[in-house]
């Protein structure tokens, strides 16, 4: 066997979590864990039959159904995971909703060549759920592996925000104000924690080929198409450099929000 082979993972030994690991972005961040020898890969989304249906055939895969708005939940989560392993070195947090009606109205405003009218068409609800998923449940997410990463002195935490917190998008203001309140709140727990050994950055992805994309409206979607810049990011394209701060390589990365958009604009 050649060195090359016997070369162990950037993840070895390690126990990792990932959020919104039933498909896109989050699926491929453990699937590229599994395959870089971490020693347990812990997916978890709200529906557990998509996070199944990704661990299946990964070693040291393992799977729990996750709300992460629900606080409970979370923490439960994230304590069965250390009982179970000792301990949890790496979390990334995918879990996210977009707004399928607001991007109708938004897709419809363009094919009609008319400026978009979104804001005071968005009930409470609408707003509520974003915040309650996104920006709450990101809160529940970094507290919760917070409490058992803190007394270990270590860990990794990489949060998936989003480019739209820079550009923010016509017609799309809960979601770019909730994606700018997670960049905001992971940069000032990065902040805190670095003291105990513990590293919070995030990944800003610009337009990315996932299941919430593919449910983007064709005028919207087509918006997007720029011979300029690069085309739409790929889910593994996003974990690569998801997975770049979880490793130790990014050792001197803390707080960082990488902008990954394919050039479509820089901070």
């Amino acid at each position: 066997m050649s060195g090359d082979a016997e070369q162990a993972g950037r993840f070895a030994g390690k126990v990792a979590l990932v959020t919104g690991a039933g498909s896109g972005m989050g699926a491929a961040v453990a699937r590229q864990l599994a395959a870089e020898d971490a020693r347990a890969v812990v997916l978890s989304d709200v529906k557990a039959e998509g996070a199944e249906a990704v661990a299946d055939g990964l070693r040291g895969a393992s799977v729990v159904a996750l709300d992460v708005a629900d606080a409970a939940a979370v923490e439960a989560a994230v304590e069965g995971v250390v009982r179970e392993y000792g301990r949890l070195d790496v979390l990334v947090h995918a879990a996210g909703v977009d707004d399928p009606r607001a991007k109708q109205l938004i897709a419809d405003a363009l094919v009609e060549d008319r400026p978009p009218e979104i804001t005071d068409r968005l009930e409470d609800a609408d707003w509520r759920r974003v915040m309650r998923i996104n920006l709450d449940g990101t809160f529940h997410v970094l507290r919760a592996a917070v409490r058992v990463m803190r007394p270990r002195k270590a860990g990794a935490i990489v949060v998936i925000g989003s480019s739209s917190v820079f550009d923010t998008p016509v017609g799309y203001p809960h979601y770019a104000a909730s994606k700018a309140g997670v960049h905001a709140m992971s940069q000032a727990v990065a902040k805190e924690v670095v003291s105990a050994g513990i590293r919070v950055n995030v990944v800003a992805p610009g337009p990315t080929d996932t299941g919430m994309a593919a449910r983007t409206p064709a005028a919207l979607r087509s918006g997007f198409a720029d011979p300029r810049v690069r085309p739409y990011a790929t889910a593994e394209e996003i974990a690569d450099i998801a997975l770049f701060l979880a490793s130790d390589a990014a050792a001197n990365l803390i707080g960082a929000v990488l902008l990954a958009n394919g050039g479509r604009f820089t901070a």
